[in-house]
């Protein structure tokens, strides 16, 4: 039998030119082919750079969604059903609206599937699917298979390891955080991931936990671990933690960390006070950046656009924070509403969602809700006026001078790979 997954492309996705823009299968894929029966001969199509035969003959397709995709998903859906091939939805978007979902599926998987898939394929092959497939308790992580590393493809200039699941902070716009389980933190046992690294073709990784230092105690040790491995690596992190903790930086740094993810989301303390974002004291940004360059790594800056406590100064402030914090790169993010987070709740309320066309939830490039201090189209034009700015010719090789000290990789990335859907 043939298992078909397929990631459906994003609106207005321009399939990339160059091959190193290829990053891998979603690594949803791998943790359910680890669950997946061997008799089962598995497919993958990633919409963004394969086009989807619908004239082979399936005998079931998953497909994972995110909201902005979730509306081309249910047409890929629709064709498959139309030719009798049964059709499982899944991800963040069918997750938060099983209901919507479940009008162009088979059955719809609630949360994390490593329990429920093999499951449904057993429903499956008795005929009896289930409308709805949802975990009664979060996936106990040092239970599942071992995810093959290599599955994610040669071509790919990195690949993606997670050593952990779930973040404890309830930020308000996070979709992780507000999914099943999302808050609650688990770790992979540190063998398992050394097991899977040492299978990685590829010398750059990217950690897609939503922070490693979460549970510092547990990520030094990692790091001490990953130091034999000759790896080049990119993590998540928090300010709270890398703006104290030299001896993470140093292990980090040693291990083969070339560059931390920060999401700073806002300048002001009322703003990150209002989402929730323990984890962030605005005046110790600077402090964990010098930090971080101090040990030979480099700063990738998240911000966020559209908070109730910005005007239309803040676009300006940002960038000249940018600049004065001297980060090496920056994520310019509008404000987006996500169905099933706290957010969306409290604007909906308030009568501030502007459209429900998922498609344009899109936090780069489009406003859905009504900002508090300006309007839809200043705060817009206003992203798009920072991104320009920030990552105008002559900045952009300012910046990459300095990372290739660092290595090949992270100048390509500064230059080149910004702002990707």
């Amino acid at each position: 039998m043939i298992i078909l997954f397929i990631f459906p492309s994003f609106p207005s996705y321009k399939r990339p030119s160059v091959s190193f823009q290829r990053m891998g299968y979603p690594y949803v894929f791998r943790c359910l082919s680890a669950v997946t029966p061997k008799k089962y001969l598995i497919e993958i199509v990633d919409e963004r750079f394969d086009k989807i035969n619908f004239n082979k003959n399936y005998d079931i397709v998953g497909i994972t969604t995110y909201t902005a995709n979730a509306f081309h998903a249910y047409e890929i859906a629709d064709k498959f059903r139309e030719k009798g091939v049964k059709v499982v939805l899944g991800g963040y978007h069918a997750s938060a609206l099983p209901d919507e979902a479940k009008q162009h599926a088979d059955s719809v998987v609630i949360g994390e599937a490593e329990e429920t898939w093999p499951q449904l394929l057993k429903d499956f092959e008795k005929g009896k699917l289930k409308p709805f497939y949802r975990q009664t308790r979060p996936v106990d992580l040092s239970t599942i298979p071992l995810y093959d590393a290599t599955f994610i493809g040669e071509r790919s200039i990195r690949n993606v390891i997670q050593t952990s699941r779930g973040c404890p902070n309830g930020c308000e716009f996070c979709a992780i955080t507000n999914s099943e389980f999302g808050r609650r933190y688990r770790t992979r046992p540190i063998d398992h991931v050394l097991k899977e690294l040492i299978t990685v073709p590829q010398k750059n990784i990217f950690f897609l936990d939503p922070s490693l230092t979460t549970n510092v105690n547990r990520t030094k040790l990692l790091f001490k671990k990953l130091r034999n491995l000759n790896k080049k690596f990119l993590c998540n992190g928090t300010v709270n933690v890398l703006s104290k903790d030299d001896e993470l930086l140093r292990l980090a740094s040693e291990a083969g960390c070339v560059e931390w993810f920060v999401g700073f989301e806002s300048l002001s303390q009322e703003n990150i006070n209002a989402i929730g974002k323990r984890t962030n004291v605005v005046k110790e940004y600077k402090i964990a950046v010098k930090k971080i360059h101090d040990h030979g790594m480099l700063v990738t800056a998240s911000f966020i656009f559209g908070f109730d406590g910005d005007t239309k100064n803040v676009f300006s402030e940002t960038l000249d924070a940018a600049y004065d914090m001297e980060v090496d790169s920056a994520g310019f993010h509008i404000l987006t509403p996500y169905p099933g987070t706290p957010l969306f709740e409290r604007l909906e309320r308030e009568g501030r969602i502007l459209t429900k066309d998922w498609s344009r939830y899109r936090e780069l490039d489009s406003v859905v809700f009504q900002p508090k201090n300006m309007t839809p189209y200043e705060l817009l034009d206003g992203t798009q006026y920072v991104k320009k700015e920030f990552f105008s010719f002559n900045n952009v090789v300012i910046r990459s001078l300095k990372t290739m000290k660092i290595g090949m990789y992270p100048f390509i990335q500064n230059a080149l790979v910004k702002n990707l859907p």
